[in-house]
């Protein structure tokens, strides 16, 4: 860096590069929109999948748009923000992260022809965001409201279940498993399961939590062979030979201690001078274990479920009584068991009483593929379920498991604001010609960052169109023709190839919530790549430095040697 009068002056560390001014803009522009390349082809229910080789040689086959940011080793700075942007909406709505990163991609690629024009990122920046604010307007004005009220009763859940299927199909339509006997048997799982793991709220809408419902995986059978279970299912065997494999209408103790001596933690010797004194050693260990046990049957308890280990002795003590019992489980497990069987888990067996026990109408030991699962089923009021997901191989299960991952989002999303807008790129569209309006009453240089953004948003509908084969231009014309005459729900039937009136004559819909969430993020995203005007990297570190800089000048490595030394 150069002062006045010409006389250098150096303020950055040796080997430090730095990009300015527009190529830095430049630069992260590319970087994103590469990204947003990457991602386009998966967008919609005929998106390609990517396959994904980790540096271990694991193969992940997907095109759900986190998993793949999430799979790929990005190191562009500008790259990542748009891979922590689609990891944001996945957690937030779980869906939509493919739409977002390509929506984030396509606002800067309209920001760059701006910018070509002399117009500065702040203006451009200004004009975004009154445009993503005018865009969460308009989706409001074109969602339906649906009622849920009643959901957790039969009746209830019959009013609205036509609209639900409708959002899981389109949820589920761009997945691997959206063939019609497997789509169909996912759809039903997913709503019995957000139905029992939901909770109504003040405002009459329902939190669906989501921890409450498990999905356990397990390799052998056919995808239709995947199961819901009203209880729990736990990846263990029953710990002992003797002990019964099947138990009807069971009290369950959920014990959060070791049914085993422990080790005390101070340090002690003992001398021992005969073998008696080792003979009253083992007897006392015994008759500890066997006071544990035998507090367990005097509670009432059948069923024993422990997060830490159990003695072998504890174990025969147990079998004798006739107790089933389950070992090293882990938390999360115990936690849904709580909730699933209305027990409660005790961190000491001397505090169990017969009001910590659980209930189930039956614990069984069943074999599933080659290995033994417990089934904890018939609780009396579930708040815990578990879908058991069978495959024929492991890519087939994991594509599964983040498929119902995503329907149950999406049901956590309708109950959570239960509002639906069309899909197949009807709201795009509807938006982007409304923005268009919009802009001209904005007026001045930020008039033409709006009209970029509505340029942005049918850039989706153009995607959507590419990946199931139909010519872009004549499918963007057609949908601007029919939403220009007032046709809010003309969208793109991408299964037949076509655009048609009503996109929701087909079952195409989707949260209103999920929308949302997919303009906000991709606005935050441009903006704050766009705002970045001066790219500073430091040197990569040299071998033999550490943390705290050069070896010999306080860094980790040197002072780890010094110690030894």
């Amino acid at each position: 860096m150069t002062a006045l009068y010409g006389i250098p002056v150096v303020i950055l560390k040796e080997g430090t590069s730095r990009t300015q001014g527009r190529d830095a803009l430049r630069n992260n522009i590319i970087a994103a929109r590469a990204l947003a390349e990457v991602l386009k082809t998966s967008l919609g229910p005929k998106g390609l999948d990517k396959m994904l080789v980790d540096s271990f040689g694991d193969i992940t086959v997907t095109n759900d748009g986190a998993s793949i940011v999430k799979e790929m080793e990005v190191q562009h700075p500008a790259a990542k923000l748009l891979v922590e942007t689609a990891k944001a909406v996945d957690a937030e709505v779980g869906d939509g992260t493919t739409s977002a990163v390509v929506l984030a991609g396509s606002l800067l690629g309209k920001a760059e022809a701006l910018l070509d024009q002399n117009i500065h990122p702040t203006i451009i920046i200004e004009g975004y965001k009154k445009a993503a604010a005018k865009s969460l307007e308009i989706l409001d004005e074109i969602a339906t409201k649906l009622d849920v009220g009643g959901i957790e009763t039969p009746e209830g859940l019959a009013k609205v279940r036509p609209e639900l299927v409708k959002v899981l199909y389109t949820t589920l339509a761009s997945k691997y498993l959206a063939t019609p006997d497997i789509i169909d048997r996912l759809i039903d799982m997913v709503i019995s399961a957000a139905v029992v793991a939901s909770e109504r709220r003040g405002d009459g809408t329902y939190e669906v939590r989501l921890d409450n419902v498990k999905i356990e995986k397990k390799k052998g059978a056919s995808m239709t062979d995947s199961q819901l279970v009203y209880g729990v299912v736990l990846d263990k065997e029953v710990v002992h030979p003797g002990m019964p494999k099947r138990v009807e209408k069971a009290k369950i103790a959920l014990i959060d201690a070791p049914l085993e001596i422990e080790k005390p933690e101070i340090t002690a010797k003992i001398n021992i001078t005969s073998p008696e004194q080792i003979r009253s050693f083992l007897d006392e260990e015994a008759k500890m274990l066997k006071d544990m046990v035998d507090k367990i049957v005097a509670v009432g308890a059948n069923v024993v479920v422990c997060q830490k280990g159990i003695d072998d002795v504890a174990q025969h003590f147990l079998a004798k009584k006739g107790i089933l019992a389950v070992r090293r489980v882990k938390r999360s497990d115990m936690e849904k068991l709580e909730r699933a069987t209305g027990g409660r888990i005790v961190t000491s067996i001397r505090d169990l009483t017969e009001k910590d026990l659980g209930y189930a109408e039956l614990v069984e030991e069943r074999k599933i593929g080659n290995d033994k699962m417990v089934f904890i089923e018939g609780c009396k009021n579930p708040k815990a379920v578990t879908i058991l997901v069978r495959g024929a191989n492991d890519m087939i299960i994991d594509e599964a498991e983040r498929s119902l991952n995503d329907a149950l989002h999406a049901m956590r999303n309708v109950l959570r604001d239960p509002k639906l807008i069309p899909g197949g790129a009807a709201p795009e569209i509807e938006i982007a010609l409304r923005l268009k309006k919009y802009a001209e009453s904005v007026g001045g240089k930020e008039q033409l960052a709006i009209q970029s953004f509505a340029d942005a948003l049918e850039e989706i509908a153009v995607v959507l169109a590419s990946t199931s084969g139909m010519d872009t231009l004549d499918t963007l014309m057609e949908l601007r023709k029919l939403h220009t005459e007032g046709k809010l729900y003309a969208g793109i039937d991408v299964m037949n190839g076509k655009v048609i009136e009503n996109i929701l004559s087909i079952n195409v819909a989707e949260p209103v919530i999920v929308k949302k969430q997919i303009i906000k993020a991709s606005t935050e995203a441009a903006a704050a790549v766009l705002k970045v005007d001066d790219i500073i990297a430091a040197s990569p570190m040299k071998a033999g430095e550490g943390k705290g800089g050069k070896a010999g000048e306080g860094g980790e490595e040197e002072r780890g040697k010094f110690d030894f030394e």
